[in-house]
């Protein structure tokens, strides 16, 4: 009678383990799907979000003339290049924010222009210029007109940009070196190719619940992806807008202590078993 108990506990054991065991589809990544949309070509048609600037944004501006032209003087002295009659007003340099750091560009900081609590910035020669809820190329070409107004069309060329895509990894488990700050210097950004960039993710991290949290304008919105699949790509949130932050919940296969490698899942089930069998061992003797 005893043995035929010890041996039903051995069987829940075993059967815990499997049903513990983080599989294959469990980790592959974009896989194949009967909801994938794609195009009579037989492409996957996508369409990449504009990015639409928020309070607290900064932005570089530089503005490049002719050798012999005066933007230097007239927009900024302090920021003025010196080299190829450029002009830079709010031009922001060094390094990017990592993922050990406190995060973030200073030389981008202190020099860029802020967008400020009225959603406007300020542009040293030109004035305010409202910035929130429009695009970078929107707000290019009406700095253009108004510089235009100061020197002669075609003799200057305003350059307003982003310090990147900046968006932010966040892990509960074991993450180190993918969480934190990032930063990819690219007009287009994908999630797989965050991911790509940072190495990948380990087995602790759940595929099919990846968050995004994206601001707007108007406020923040939350999505899920299910990247094990290729509809994913269908996703308007596939596509990285910058300050985006990538939530990466953890598997709840690996929160047991099993599934996180085939050895470690062998080993614990062994050890397991072991336990059982010592403890049957002395309540038998006794």
């Amino acid at each position: 009678m005893k043995q035929r108990h010890l041996f039903n506990i051995l069987l829940l054991l075993v059967l815990f383990g499997a049903t513990s065991c983080i599989s294959q589809k469990d980790v592959r990544y974009l896989q194949p799907s009967e909801s994938l949309s794609i195009n009579e070509e037989g492409l996957v048609p996508y369409s990449v979000p504009e990015y639409r600037v928020t309070k607290g944004d900064i932005l570089t501006l530089n503005v490049v003339t002719t050798p012999k032209g005066d933007a230097a003087q007239f927009y900024s002295a302090l920021n003025a290049s010196g080299a190829g009659g450029g002009a830079q007003a709010g031009a922001a340099g060094g390094q990017t924010g990592g993922g050990g750091g406190s995060g973030g560009n200073a030389t981008f900081y202190f020099n860029g222009l802020k967008v400020d609590t009225n959603g406007d910035v300020n542009i040293f020669g030109i004035g305010y210029v409202k910035a929130e809820g429009r695009t970078v190329e929107d707000m290019t070409k009406e700095i253009q007109s108004r510089v235009n107004e100061n020197f002669l069309q075609g003799k200057s060329e305003v350059r307003l940009n982003l310090d990147g895509i900046r968006y932010y990894i966040l892990g509960d488990m074991e993450t180190v070196g993918v969480t934190g700050e990032k930063t990819a210097y690219v007009t287009q950004l994908n999630i797989m190719q965050a991911i790509a960039m940072n190495g990948g993710l380990n087995r602790t991290v759940d595929r099919k619940s990846i968050t995004i949290h994206r601001k707007y304008p108007e406020g923040i919105k939350t999505a899920k992806l299910d990247l094990t699949r290729e509809d994913a790509m269908n996703s308007p949130y596939y596509w990285l807008q910058n300050g985006d932050i990538i939530y990466l919940n953890t598997n709840k296969k690996s929160i047991n202590g099993f599934g996180k490698e085939p050895l470690q899942t062998i080993t614990t089930g062994v050890s397991l078993i072991t336990t059982v069998m010592s403890i049957y061992l002395i309540v038998k003797s006794l």
